[in-house]
């Protein structure tokens, strides 16, 4: 979902996936002494945005362990949170019907308390992802193609409105 996203995004949006499987689990001992080397250039990448795009399959009705490893690296060391008052975004996907509907709103939750200022409409839950997607891992349905490029078109104007930005228009 995250590829197909950056291939319908508008001109106005530049993304950038940001790659967190590779982040040793947070261990606040090893702020410490030094953080990992992982961690700095995470913090250092998050910090420089303009906005935040959390695209998440949910596992057991939440995010993947490797999502709230982020997090918290973000949110680290105390009173240094990357995340805060950068405005948000919630994409969950699923190959239930459900469309992640449990690890949508497990992740707001956590985005409450890190002060990421999140879209709230539309909300983007994507079902039966499975059968969305091509060989190619393209999207398939020109209805969710639709749907994809109306919630990047509100995410661009919300993103723009929290960072102060007037008249923004989203060329396609």
């Amino acid at each position: 979902m995250a590829k197909a996203m950056v291939v319908l995004a508008p001109q106005s949006l530049e993304m950038e996936i940001v790659e967190i499987g590779n982040l040793p689990f947070y261990n606040e001992d090893l702020e410490i002494a030094a953080p990992p080397l992982e961690w700095v250039g995470f913090r250092k990448k998050i910090s420089d945005v303009d906005g935040l795009l959390f695209i998440t399959p949910e596992y057991n009705r939440s995010v993947p362990g490797v999502l709230k490893n982020a997090i918290d690296v973000g949110s680290r060391p105390y009173g240094k949170s990357v995340w805060s008052g950068k405005p948000g975004g919630v994409v969950s996907v699923s190959p239930s019907a459900m469309g992640g509907f449990g690890a949508n709103h497990h992740l707001r939750q956590s985005l409450v308390f890190l002060d990421v200022l999140t879209l709230q409409q539309p909300e983007m839950y994507i079902g039966n992802a499975a059968e969305l997607f091509d060989e190619a891992g393209d999207l398939k349905e020109e209805k969710t193609k639709k749907f994809v490029v109306k919630f990047l078109d509100s995410y661009v104007k919300w993103v723009s409105k929290i960072n102060g930005v007037n008249d923004v228009s989203v060329p396609r």
